[in-house]
């Protein structure tokens, strides 16, 4: 199987998986529902901590159906992500949203060079997963009805 497939296949499951738990949340338990488990006794930081992830991140992406791959860049830290994408002149602001043991999801709204303001970037999601001392990265959007898929492996700076 082709990788850049593979990497395709992967990040429209993430999507898919990111949009369904909102959808669930909308509907209230029905008399039918078998009763919720008991939650972690865990600290709601130790759930949501996910991978080593923070510092400052730089590498390219290449997107799917192009040829020519770009830089990227991210900074991650107790505060909040920022991105920027230096050969777009674009940069956008991260929104933890979930973690797992091994993955981290963020929203990323973009801040600078929007494509809805005459930009080159539209707001999408991030996963990020550690891959020994790198930072593997999906990325995935629509732009007016097309899905855009970009992924890379990342160096710390």
């Amino acid at each position: 199987m082709p990788k850049a497939f593979r990497y395709c296949a992967a990040m429209f499951i993430a999507g898919l998986t990111a949009a369904v738990g909102p959808a669930i949340a909308q509907f209230p338990p029905t008399p039918d529902d078998p009763p919720e488990q008991p939650r972690s006794k865990r600290p709601a930081a130790a759930l949501a901590s996910g991978p080593g992830i923070n510092g400052n991140w730089s590498g390219q992406l290449h997107q799917v159906g192009s040829e020519t791959p770009y830089k990227f860049e991210i900074m991650i830290n107790g505060n909040g992500a920022q991105t920027r994408y230096p050969d777009l002149d674009c940069t956008g602001k991260l929104t933890r949203v979930g973690a797992s043991k091994l993955y981290a999801f963020f929203v990323e709204t973009i801040t600078k060079g929007q494509v809805d303001k005459g930009g080159r970037c539209p707001d999408g999601t991030i996963t990020v997963a550690r891959q020994g001392d790198d930072l593997s990265l999906g990325w995935f959007g629509s732009v007016q009805g097309d899905t855009i898929i970009a992924y890379g492996t990342l160096k710390k700076k």
